[in-house]
């Protein structure tokens, strides 16, 4: 089966009014309220439009007379696991209920988003287990494992650029930008302090010691943010304006956000990256990101397991973080597509919770195989979708399909641009994987 599903869009702080329905369009997928634009008519705040069977926003069927009784991809696989899940209907991992086991957004930022870092699988379990028996609420504003998973994940840019800061830079860059901040505030000498301190930061034992530090009630570090003021209000040299175009404008859009903030300063340690449209990052555990501006498809194992580490005004467990967190110096993470053939990549992170194919061209005619469900949603069209048991859709702009497992390969043909989740396994994988 070719599930037509629909959401409406989540409206958190940070996202960008309309900016996901002028990149995907009004197709299908995306669900506005009559009433969601504001008193003046404008646009409403679109941040992550789900596509899914999270409990948090499960997608919905745009027939709900196709499966009868079922509303929603919840309803579909609680009721017809076998059919909605195939092989994954054992369970991805020993041990595991039968789920989808990855969620597909699409998300705008037009603010920054928290800094923070997931955990690895084993952490996710432990630790879910532990606040279970201390009898944390699931709800609880200081509950960091709402679930036992990890939430590795992938972010495509659909935007021109996409900007984002993602793991810790190599230290000897960290101290010249730093250097060219203390220069521009001399007299600011809790920021000689910070310098000091990044200078020293050379194991990772140390970054973690500064980023401990930054993130304690020191009035030092408070202290030290108006230097960086200083150098963003400063007028660059045409040296400086060609060496850090991209830090200025992230840390000028995060001093915007969070005034009171000094997470500002963790950013200085990052890497800022600047997706062009088409480019993918992939966080793994422990990698400290935020997402700064643009809009992007993000793919993630299905877990709400977040670790904050500053730009938010929610619980910070700087022990918990601080356990997980990956401080080494890391390049940027592209993860570069697999080019399958002709029009078709393949965005293929380590872990087998979830992978990405794109289809792509002015003429294309490829077949996409997966194992289990797949999540298709068009980003441009129309592009002519054929199951494997003849069933045949097409896929405008913004349309979103639920492709049931015996259905694969899928054949995708015609002038247009789509993705497809699903899970990162080889067809004759031995499902649960242990």
């Amino acid at each position: 089966m070719l599930l037509s599903i629909q959401n409406s869009p989540m409206r958190y702080s940070w996202g960008a009014k309309g900016a996901i329905s002028q990149v995907i369009g009004s197709g299908a997928a995306l669900v506005e309220p009559e009433n969601a634009a504001d008193a003046n008519g404008s646009a409403p705040i679109q941040a992550e439009l789900w596509l899914g069977a999270h409990h948090g926003s499960p997608s919905q069927l745009v027939d709900a007379e196709v499966v009868p009784g079922c509303r929603d991809l919840r309803d579909v696989i609680a009721q017809h696991p076998e059919t909605a899940l195939g092989p994954l209907a054992a369970g991805l991992r020993e041990g595991e209920a039968p789920q989808l086991p990855f969620l597909m957004k699409v998300l705008a930022a037009a603010q920054p988003l928290s800094l923070q870092a997931h955990p690895k699988l084993a952490e996710a379990r432990a630790g879910f287990a532990l606040e279970n028996e201390r009898g944390v609420p699931m709800d609880a504003p200081n509950r960091n494992y709402r679930d036992a998973s990890h939430k590795p994940e992938l972010l495509i840019a659909l935007t021109e650029t996409m900007d984002a800061l993602a793991g810790f830079r190599a230290q000897a860059e960290v101290c010249e930008l730093v250097t060219a901040i203390a220069d521009a505030a001399p007299e600011n000498l809790a920021f000689q302090v910070f310098t000091r301190r990044v200078r020293e930061a050379e194991s990772e034992g140390a970054m973690l010691e500064l980023v401990a530090w930054l993130l304690s009630d020191d009035p030092e570090v408070a202290a030290a943010v108006p230097a960086l003021d200083s150098w963003l209000d400063d007028a660059p040299t045409s040296a400086e304006r060609c060496r850090y175009p991209r830090e200025r404008r992230n840390l000028a859009r995060i001093r915007a956000a969070f005034p009171d903030d000094a997470g500002c300063l963790t950013a200085l340690l990052m890497n800022h990256v600047a997706l062009k449209r088409g480019e993918a990052i992939y966080v793994q555990a422990g990698v400290l990101h935020a997402y700064i501006d643009g809009v992007g498809i993000e793919v993630m194992a299905a877990s709400d397991n977040v670790l904050r580490g500053g730009l938010t005004p929610k619980h910070i467990d700087v022990p918990e973080l601080l356990r997980v967190l990956r401080a080494s110096p890391t390049p940027p993470p592209f993860l570069a597509p697999l080019n399958l053939e002709h029009g078709l990549q393949l965005f293929k992170p380590e872990e087998p919770d979830f992978q990405v194919q794109r289809v792509c061209g002015d003429d294309v005619s490829v077949k996409a195989h997966f194992v289990g469900p797949a999540i298709l949603l068009g980003l441009n069209g129309p592009l002519t979708v054929t199951g494997a048991s003849g069933e045949c859709v097409t896929l405008n702009q913004g349309d979103s399909y639920f492709i049931t497992p015996e259905e694969a390969p899928v054949h995708i043909a015609g002038a247009g641009d789509c993705v497809l989740a699903s899970a990162g396994i080889e067809p004759g994988t031995a499902l649960p994987l242990r």
